[in-house]
């Protein structure tokens, strides 16, 4: 049976068409992975499924009472909740169920016979919800789910706006896993999870028995979970049966056989024209042509697409930073509080370093404190000489509502227009995407922007708070390549061995530092 069904669908954004005539249909029990290049419109199909969205033209039916779950990582999380009772609220409508069947105990006794049997019926019906779905076991359930995404370890009882942007996304996760929705709605829900979280939420999938649409660029976490693939390019949605490998396998094949067709093609309707236009003017042959252009005007063009902007990432070296990058002696990071035991820690030039460790144990406070952004609780960093900085920030949270050419140029002053956008489509961003404000660009597109910054400016050591977050398969390979041949230093957070293993020369686990219980 169909859970979702969405017919005739188009959609777009001003002048720029999204989607044109897509229909697809959800059926109970199907793993999905929508997949395709940023900016082709993986969130807003969610968004319009999900009616956050209206479509230009088209519908979407969702069959009768399903519930469905969607990841939202801008939802709020209020302050004074702890993370228990942010996990509780997905029962909220078992509790309100409770209250009820309570409420109707307190009335009893001022009831006459006949209400009394009303209630008592409606109070069975209640209690079977309340067994059914395990009411009576939700603190084992909160207590589970907490336990596989490293929440307990946090601590249940912690206040929720205490917590790491990281942490924040694996709250509502577990909040939504303990839902158990009819339908499991996930955009890029490895992004903020570390590997140990990663692994648990892989097993987790692979053993759900609901629907579940899942929005991923990490490509051996997708394989393990999804048994359908729906591919978004060029204003069209494909189905292709399996996991992302054997997509790329028929993709290929197909987009061959396309171009083979094309060809030949062409080559008939060169062949076509040249007969009609050396043969329409003579008398003896004007039937000839005529017959000709009639073949030509029936031909239904073979249409292939154009080749995207593939992205080029290629670091401006400055001159060699001094031998020692960073000394840093008996450092204590944190905030109101220390996340880490005395530090010393050094670093050499040429030396490329992963960190690595669950959210919230202060990688990203590390990296800041290096760079001065933040000053220690204790200790002291020493920073060596020449050194040329590029920080890629893990997250820009403000709304931007530059052009991507005024954001580029602000840095950039000195380059000409020309200059700029050709910086820009380096970096795999077309026309449209570089006159586009940067707010309403994909996540993917707007690190694009930022990493046309960092690549632009010359640079003798890296620091990158979690690049890969929302590139697509392309730009991760592409950054990938242009780390491994950058001569300067790298210190990088990553939650990807895939992507980091190959470029660093050192792994740091900050699990080994840390004061909290893991």
């Amino acid at each position: 049976m169909s859970i979702l069904t969405v017919k005739n669908m188009s959609h777009g954004f001003g002048d720029r068409a999204i989607f044109e005539d897509v229909s697809f249909r959800l059926l109970k029990g199907e793993h999905i992975g929508l997949i395709g290049a940023n900016g082709e419109g993986k969130s807003t199909f969610m968004n319009i499924i999900t009616g956050k969205l209206m479509p230009d033209e088209g519908t979407v039916q969702w069959s009768n009472r399903v519930r469905v779950g969607y990841l939202d990582q801008h939802a709020k999380l209020q302050k004074g909740q702890t993370i228990r009772d942010v996990l509780k609220g997905a029962f909220q409508y078992l509790f309100d169920l409770e209250a009820e069947m309570l409420n109707m105990y307190d009335k009893m006794a001022e009831a006459t016979e006949e209400e009394i049997n009303k209630m008592m019926n409606d109070i069975g019906t209640i209690q079977d919800m309340l067994d059914h779905n395990g009411f009576y076991v939700i603190d084992a359930k909160v207590e589970e789910i907490g336990a596989g995404l490293g929440l307990k370890d946090i601590g249940l009882d912690k206040d929720v706006m205490d917590l790491s942007g990281g942490q924040r996304t694996k709250v509502l996760l577990a909040k939504l896993l303990l839902e158990t929705p009819d339908i499991l709605l996930l955009d890029e829900p490895t992004n903020y999870l570390d590997e140990a979280h990663i692994e648990w939420l892989k097993r987790y999938l692979q053993n759900y028995e609901n629907a579940f649409i899942l929005i991923s660029h990490d490509i051996p976490f997708l394989n393990s979970v999804i048994n359908l693939i729906y591919h978004v390019e060029n204003r069209l949605l494909t189905r292709y049966v399996g996991d992302y490998d054997n997509f790329m396998r028929v993709y290929e094949a197909n987009k061959k056989q396309l171009e083979a067709a094309y060809e030949r093609q062409q080559a008939e309707i060169a062949k076509l024209e040249d007969f009609v236009a050396r043969n329409k003017a003579n008398v003896a042959t004007t039937g000839m042509a005529k017959a000709r252009q009639k073949k030509l005007d029936k031909i239904e063009r073979i249409e292939i697409s154009k080749e995207k902007p593939k992205p080029t990432f290629n670091f401006k070296p400055a001159r060699a930073a001094g031998k020692v990058i960073f000394e840093a002696k008996d450092l204590v990071i944190g905030y109101n509080e220390p996340l880490t035991k005395p530090l010393n820690l050094s670093m050499e030039r040429g030396q490329k370093i992963a960190l690595v460790g669950s959210n919230g144990l202060g990688k990203t406070t590390l990296l800041k404190s290096l760079m001065g952004l933040i000053k220690p609780l204790e200790g002291e960093v020493e920073l060596g000489d020449y050194q040329e900085i590029g920080y890629f920030e893990q997250e820009i949270k403000e709304a931007n509502y530059n052009t991507c050419i005024e954001e580029v140029w602000k840095e950039f002053p000195g380059f000409t227009q020309y200059e700029i956008r050709a910086a820009l489509a380096k970096c795999g961003l077309t026309t449209q995407h570089i006159e586009s404000k940067v707010v309403v660009l994909s996540g993917g597109e707007q690190a694009k922007v930022r990493l046309c910054k960092l690549i632009n400016k010359p640079t003798n050591i890296l620091i990158l708070d979690e690049p890969t977050n929302h590139l697509d398969v392309e730009a991760k390979e592409e950054l990938k390549r242009a780390l491994k041949e950058y001569k300067g230093s790298i210190l990088l957070v990553c939650h990807e061995p895939e992507f980091y293993k190959d470029v660093v020369t050192d792994v740091w686990n900050c699990e080994d530092w840390t004061l909290k219980i893991i």
